[in-house]
């Protein structure tokens, strides 16, 4: 049987949708879905057990449409290596269709592929595999191959503990923000960020899509977050004492991502002299959303009926003017995004916001929207280990920004001292609105902590 022989009754249109809505990265979970193709596929392997890296196109009943990238194996009924349990699609003449991202056979292949550079003939297109430079893959089948449970926009296996691939579920038109950032530090000696190891990618006539990346797997790695709750119910001053070194990693991040000149899509630009004004205008518009809906409910008393108190005090801060230079930025650093390993800060998952457009993710922002989401994860974390000293969470702040403002200076993308403080706490403001309005509606046990950061910025001098 063919790696594409895989006609509507092993892939029939509403098992497969079906599947789709069941996982973690479908992203319409509320939409409506009105019809569903498969826009392209390549074969990695022909011969039993067939296996695919398809592209499935839903269309919504506005004419909208999304992509999604499942990697899609045969196995005969009976056979001695049948579907791992939960991935079936559909079954039909003896044999079944399954999701096989966590089969050792698509992590050979995919290796095989990888190392090998290979261009595989898709119907209208193909996909390439391209390989970083630096020591060679293994040509090998994985012993083992672990599955990182914790993400829900893509998937992640782990190969032998030494690799680490990505697949990309939703998939869009462009270069993955992933792999741009990843290709950029590596020609640029940014250190911080585990090594790309390869990656493939979908190229027909009309257009180019990222479909996955392989970068070195950081063995005895500590995810942010993890760490932040063990050691700040057990250990709160060595946390702290590791902040500094945090905020110069990520100084050094911003540096490094401000210091290419010739290319357009890494450039610095500076803002317009609107640029502060129009900030300003979206912060105060998301602002009178969010308070003149707030609920009649305890855990929002302390803000109900101060939206123009908030809006007066993001006027009072926007009159620093200027928000200095607009560089490509990680987009969505918190704790989680971060790996502390052999005593040193690893920064991960470059691709931003997952519900935003690629385009949009690829945009240039202001550094300090990064370093304000690193603030307000300390607040989330601080709650979540029940830690209530308001000083643990000052003192997390303030070592952060000792490590970071001398880390990015020497760059000239902030406006200087008191400016770019203000910037801060804009910044700060933006993301505890958009958190309250995030928590209100799916989180609502979570609510005090945003509730609490827009109290200390309304108490907090000017």
């Amino acid at each position: 049987m063919s790696g594409l022989d895989f006609g509507p009754e092993l892939l029939p249109e509403e098992e497969l949708l079906a599947f789709i809505r069941a996982q973690r990265w479908f992203a319409s979970k509320s939409g409506e879905v009105a019809g569903l193709r498969i826009l392209d596929a390549a074969g990695l392997r022909d011969e039993p057990p067939a296996l695919v890296d398809a592209l499935v196109e839903l269309r919504n009943p506005s004419g909208g449409t999304e992509i999604y990238q499942l990697i899609i194996s045969l196995a005969e009924e009976g056979g001695s290596a049948p579907p791992p349990p939960g991935r079936t699609i559909a079954s039909a003449g003896g044999w079944s269709s399954y999701e096989a991202f966590t089969d050792p056979l698509f992590a050979r292949e995919l290796v095989h592929r990888l190392a090998t550079r290979a261009a595989l003939p898709a119907g209208e297109g193909r996909i390439e595999f391209s390989l970083a430079d630096g020591p060679p893959l293994p040509d090998t089948e994985p012993r083992q191959v672990r599955v990182l449970g914790l993400e829900q926009s893509n998937t992640s296996i782990v190969l032998d503990e030494e690799l680490i691939v990505k697949v990309f579920r939703r998939v869009e038109a462009g270069v993955n923000p992933e792999l741009e950032l990843l290709s950029f530090f590596a020609g640029h000696g940014y250190e911080n960020v585990p090594r790309l190891r390869g990656w493939w990618s979908y190229a027909a006539p009309l257009m180019s899509l990222s479909l996955g990346v392989a970068q070195e797997f950081v063995p005895d790695a500590r995810d942010g977050w993890s760490l932040a709750l063990a050691e700040l119910g057990s250990d709160a001053e060595g946390f702290l004492g590791r902040l500094p070194r945090l905020g110069e990693v990520i100084g050094e991040m911003h540096a490094v991502l401000a210091s290419e000149r010739d290319d357009p899509a890494f450039a610095p630009e500076q803002a317009s002299d609107e640029s502060l004004a129009l900030l300003t205008a979206t912060i105060d518009e998301e602002i009178e959303k969010v308070f003149s809906a707030l609920p009649e409910t305890a855990s929002v008393a302390a803000l109900r009926g101060r939206g123009d108190e908030v809006r007066e005090l993001l006027r009072a801060l926007s009159s620093a003017g200027t928000i200095g230079s607009r560089i490509r930025t990680h987009g969505d650093l918190h704790l989680g995004q971060l790996l502390w390993a052999h005593g040193d800060w690893l920064v991960i998952d470059f691709e931003g916001e997952p519900a935003r457009p690629l385009h949009e993710r690829r945009g240039k922002h202001s550094p300090l929207r990064d370093v304000a989401g690193m603030l307000r994860s300390f607040s989330y974390a601080t709650a979540a280990a029940s830690i209530e000293d308001p000083e643990i969470v000052a003192r997390a702040r303030g070592a952060f920004l000792e490590g970071y403002w001398p880390a990015v200076r020497g760059a000239a993308i902030l406006p200087a001292g008191e400016t770019a403080e203000r910037l801060v706490r804009i910044f700060e403001l933006e993301k505890a609105v958009y958190e309250l309005r995030y928590e209100l509606a799916l989180r609502p046990d979570w609510v005090a902590i945003p509730v609490g950061g827009i109290l200390r910025l309304l108490e907090e001098p000017l």
